[in-house]
């Protein structure tokens, strides 16, 4: 195999200070990153060259420069966010963050030494482990979500987040590396400079310089880390996705290997609608971190129940219905009982006044007969909306799915009690029961 070479790279043995360069690791269109040696400590290091390629080069001196004069402004704006991130970057001391040891100017651009980190990337590892269990990516999770926490507090973004950024040290721990696409988040300002992605992992606010990031945009990317993990193959980017989004039947080959919590937090992270997706780490990790656990079944008609409403009730959902959610007003639940009330007192009445028939057998009270058949009317109803909204078949209602019921969709929340993002059947009858029994009750009389 040939080597690449890098034509904007400093050679091997060029000193920067008491570093020696050694090899390129790799380039970007930010940067060039080298593995280095640190002459004084005699250990390994990393360093992170600000070299735009589409705005500047290497001169013949080994300096870097701008291409044009019209590229001068834009040239130093970046260089002066590169040193601020440096400089960020360097107050972190987190174990799943790769540290910034120190930074300096020199040759007309700047640098940022890094620890050198042992290991592979999780792009190693996914060839040789494809489609590795659930409980290992949960815990490879775990400590990334941990250390990008960090940074979003500070407001800072990563939009580089993908396999190839993930190392794995030799006992197993994760650390994020390679920051030199961050930029730190004032506003959610953007610029030209900063549209630097990687398809399959970049949402789409990373593709125009109108979109506003935040941390919703590394979320989409490590959901497309996750996609990359349990389908076996990259996520699609995306602008094609909007032509014809092919995300759902990649993770329908997953399921059965994972479990539906972990596979639905995946696609909630994957939303192509930035306001879709979970807007922090702390509401993201509630749900991809979330053990699985066994539900009660689904009440009556156990001999109607699909393959898509069994999955659904031995699923929990993702996370916990949050105390937030707004109950029924006490207003409208005692009106519905008053409703109640009468129609039971009118038919009270005028059970009395009907004749009774003349042969007709007493009936018991207290039997399972007609309300037992009401009941699975009833049921069956509710399966029947349910199969109709639910048209992926996957055991649940997405937003997309009810985007032209506008009824539905105001209400989605509501609906939605765990806040995953999607309705369970489970959740759909707890809101539609009642007004079905009402409904048929109405077309019996």
């Amino acid at each position: 195999m040939t080597e690449q070479v890098f034509r904007n790279a400093l050679a091997a043995g060029a000193l920067l200070q008491e570093y020696r360069v050694e090899q390129v690791l790799g380039a970007g269109g930010f940067g060039i990153t080298y593995r280095a040696r640190d002459t004084n400590l005699d250990k390994d290091v990393a360093i992170k060259e600000y070299l735009p390629g589409d705005l500047a080069m290497r001169a013949p001196d080994g300096s870097v420069v701008p291409q044009a004069t019209q590229h001068e402004a834009g040239y130093q704006w970046g260089l002066e966010r590169f040193l601020l991130e440096a400089r960020t970057l360097a107050k972190f001391s987190h174990p799943h963050i790769v540290r910034v040891l120190r930074y300096f100017e020199a040759h007309a651009t700047a640098y940022m030494v890094m620890d050198y980190e042992q290991g592979d990337p999780l792009k190693v590892m996914l060839q040789h482990e494809p489609r590795p269990p659930e409980a290992k990516l949960k815990a490879l999770l775990a400590p990334l979500l941990e250390g990008l926490e960090a940074v979003h507090a500070a407001g800072f973004l990563h939009r580089d987040i993908k396999p190839d950024n993930i190392c794995i040290r030799a006992d197993g721990r994760p650390v994020l590396i390679d920051f030199g696409a961050a930029r730190q988040a004032l506003g959610g300002e953007t610029k030209s400079l900063t549209s630097i992605l990687t398809p399959g992992y970049a949402p789409l606010e990373q593709y125009s310089g109108e979109g506003k990031q935040g941390p919703w945009t590394d979320l989409y990317a490590l959901g497309g880390v996750l996609f990359r993990a349990v389908a076996d193959k990259n996520p699609p980017d995306a602008v094609s996705r909007l032509r014809g989004d092919s995300l759902g039947a990649g993770l329908q080959a997953a399921r059965g290997r994972y479990s539906e919590p972990f596979l639905r937090a995946i696609e909630w992270a994957l939303a192509l609608d930035e306001k879709a997706r979970p807007q922090s780490v702390a509401q993201w990790k509630a749900a991809a971190l979330a053990e699985r656990r066994v539900a009660a079944p689904a009440p009556r008609t156990p001999e109607r129940r699909t393959e898509r409403t069994e999955r659904t009730a031995q699923v929990a959902p993702a996370v916990p219905a949050p105390k937030r959610r707004s109950r029924w007003p006490l207003a409208l639940v005692a009106a519905l009982l008053v409703v109640a009330g009468v129609g039971i007192l009118k038919k009270h009445r005028a059970a009395q006044l009907a004749p009774a028939p003349a042969a007709a057998a007493p009936q018991p009270r207290g039997g399972s007969g007609a309300s037992d058949a009401e009941a699975q009317r009833v049921e069956r109803e509710i399966d029947r909306e349910f199969r109709a909204l639910d048209t992926n078949g996957d055991g649940f209602i997405s937003r997309d799915e009810v985007a032209r019921r506008p009824a539905l969709e105001r209400g989605f929340s509501r609906l939605d009690r765990d806040g995953d993002g999607r309705i369970s059947r489970e959740e759909f009858a707890r809101a539609r029961r009642l007004q079905i029994e009402r409904r048929l009750k109405r077309e019996a009389d």
